[in-house]
């Protein structure tokens, strides 16, 4: 009875070998299985957080170059606005000039010097003088009848006048002038109440 015990301890040993090496191996391949998931996840969560990255680089990048063209354009800008407006200063200081021209041929108009050669001269240098100007981008302000504008003119002086309605220009005391149309010297007016 023994050896049958023996024998059946033998058999339940091979069959439990058997069970256990398959339950061995299937657990070994299910926590092969599991490491390759998780290796899979660990993979996955790494690529969306790459994916991440390089969207924000990207939109980065975007900006930079964004900034870059709005950077280059305002340069440009500037460097138009420097060459046209370069002379600023010098027609400025020429334009008293203009006006003690002017001065000169209306005074001399009305004294009755019509037809002497020096009004004729001092017409032909006033016209030239005009002309030069205007090639360099410079033009009168209108302001005789017209409406008032604080952006073009400077009142001196307001009055009540029945022929002109009210925020119209009377009189103009100083000719303004406008350079690529920039207001460089308003017009200095007096304005009807």
């Amino acid at each position: 009875m023994e050896e049958k015990n023996t024998k059946g301890e033998e058999m339940e040993a091979v069959a439990m070998d058997g069970t256990t090496e398959s339950n061995l191996e299937a657990t070994k391949e299910e926590m092969e299985g599991q490491a390759h998931e998780v290796k899979v996840e660990e993979l996955m969560e790494k690529l969306s957080q790459k994916e991440e990255e390089l969207h924000e680089l990207n939109n980065r990048l975007m900006r930079l170059s964004a900034d870059f063209q709005n950077h280059r354009k305002r340069v440009e800008k500037e460097k138009a606005d420097l060459y046209q407006f370069a002379n600023e200063k010098m027609i400025i200081d020429l334009l008293p000039i203009l006006d003690n021209l002017e001065r000169a041929l209306h005074s001399s108009k009305e004294e009755g010097n019509k037809e002497d050669g020096i009004v004729e001269g001092i017409a032909m240098v006033l016209q030239q003088f005009k002309d030069i100007l205007k090639k360099h981008g410079v033009e009168e302000i209108q302001a005789q009848d017209a409406t008032f504008d604080p952006n073009m003119h400077h009142a001196v002086m307001q009055e009540d006048h029945d022929g002109y309605e009210s925020n119209r220009i009377i009189d103009v005391f100083q000719k303004g002038y406008t350079l690529h149309g920039k207001v460089i010297r308003p017009s200095m007016v007096k304005v009807a109440n």
